[in-house]
């Protein structure tokens, strides 16, 4: 369970949130996250795959060349796991930093809470 839970982290960063072709994203939400799964954020609560696809679409068009990279090693708590991440132009310093906490279920992303830093977001 901790490599999946590692796994599905680092390629929901990449995969979903780092992904600029609508199909591809799509294939990785299908494969990453439960039918009920449901996404915490500052703006608000996505329920269910449509919803995050959406959501995921809406934040690349927003930033189309920024690039996500982990900070640091992720950690894993039973069926649940954390990693901190920063987002911005290819080789600079990100513009602004998170964390993301997932809920596994079946192999699954349940539940997502994405976290803003307060002083980089």
């Amino acid at each position: 369970m901790t490599e999946r839970i590692i796994e599905l982290l680092h390629r929901n960063l990449q995969e979903v949130f780092g992904e600029g072709d609508a199909a591809r994203r799509r294939a990785a939400v299908e494969e990453f996250y439960t039918d009920d799964c449901v996404v915490h954020t500052p703006d608000g609560i996505l329920v269910g795959r449509e919803a995050v696809d959406t959501f995921a679409g809406e934040l690349r068009a927003m930033h189309p060349h920024f690039v996500y990279a982990h900070r640091g090693e992720p950690a894993v708590l039973h069926d649940a796991g954390l990693l901190a991440w920063g987002s911005g132009p290819q080789g600079q310093a990100p513009e602004y930093t998170g964390l993301d906490l997932i809920h596994v279920r079946d192999d699954k992303i349940a539940v997502l809470y994405v976290f803003l830093n307060p002083q980089l977001a």
